[in-house]
């Protein structure tokens, strides 16, 4: 595509523009070549997206469908009632393999709801406070060193009790953890955007302190927070993943890995480790890859890493 420029001379330039598809695939490339380990968690995580989408096509039994007691603890690749339990079946005579692929479901649920409300919210408590100051900075830093006191794991424990054992609750109890530490990285990155010139030249033509936030301050402070953000992801996943652990989290008879980690470590470990290993491996995959991903994205956005 040729497009045509006209300078201020008066001159005509001709700038040559690749189609959309070339650029892609160029972009994706240097990205593979400079980020391989990035690149590997991006492509764990599409594996893990893929699962989670198609998971009534790939799952071969109803996750939660109780079989015969002759199918019971049955080892990986055993024929049952209606197909081959391909990771075996747990103690209720369940399929394995469809609880596991149901279970990237909640996972993926939990950590992107989690994530993208606390990223919301620290962004603009953690905005506001830098771009406002005064009195209204002290008291919500104040507020946000108080919760910054409680681990994040504790204080999604003690939510849980509150609120009680459902999958929009954990997902509230794990975002609250998020927020002050994702309000810091706003408030600090609004300290130095306030400062430019562009932000000063709007306060000076009148512009309100809302649009100033909107329009100049907040998009150029979403960097370091997305990137943040990002390695929230594989946080959320094991919080989510811990809570179902004790009895917390999700309630049954949602397939839940870190449920199904739970029911299988408290008896079944040694004669069916099965029930525990194919949870485990699916848990390590999802953690894995947004690890990878979340750190490539902070190596190219982050301007003091780039070249490393």
């Amino acid at each position: 595509m040729v497009e045509e420029l006209a300078s201020p001379g008066g001159e005509v330039r001709v700038r040559v523009k690749q189609p959309l598809l070339p650029r892609i695939r160029k972009s994706l490339w240097r990205f593979i070549t400079r980020k391989p380990l990035g690149a590997l968690g991006a492509a764990s995580l599409l594996f893990v997206v893929f699962v989670a989408i198609l998971a009534d096509v790939i799952a071969t039994y109803d996750p939660n469908q109780m079989n015969s007691s002759t199918f019971r603890l049955l080892p990986p690749g055993s024929a049952g009632p209606e197909a081959k339990f391909l990771f075996g079946s747990d103690e209720f005579a369940r399929d394995i393999f469809s609880r596991v692929v149901h279970g990237s479901r909640i996972s993926l649920y939990v950590g992107i709801t989690a994530v993208s409300l606390g990223t919301l919210a620290g962004t603009f408590i953690g905005v506001g406070s830098g771009y406002i100051g005064g009195i209204f900075d002290l008291v919500v830093q104040r507020m946000i060193d108080t919760l910054l006191g409680f681990p994040s794991l504790i204080l999604a424990i003690l939510l849980m009790a509150v609120l009680g054992a459902s999958l929009n609750n954990v997902a509230i109890a794990i975002m609250i953890g998020f927020i002050p530490r994702l309000a810091r990285v706003a408030r600090s990155s609004s300290l130095s955007v306030k400062e430019n010139d562009y932000v000063l030249a709007a306060e000076a033509l009148g512009a309100t302190k809302m649009r100033i936030l909107v329009r100049h301050v907040i998009p150029n402070c979403l960097a370091p927070v997305i990137v943040l953000s990002t390695g929230f992801l594989g946080s959320a996943i094991v919080a989510e993943a811990g809570l179902s652990f004790l009895g917390l989290g999700v309630p049954p008879p949602h397939p839940a890995w870190g449920r199904m980690l739970q029911n299988a470590a408290k008896t079944y470990q040694e004669a069916a480790p099965w029930m525990t290993i194919f949870p485990g491996l699916a848990l390590s995959v999802a953690v894995f890859g947004f690890n990878l991903f979340g750190d490539a994205l902070r190596d190219i956005w982050d301007p003091r890493m780039r070249g490393t």
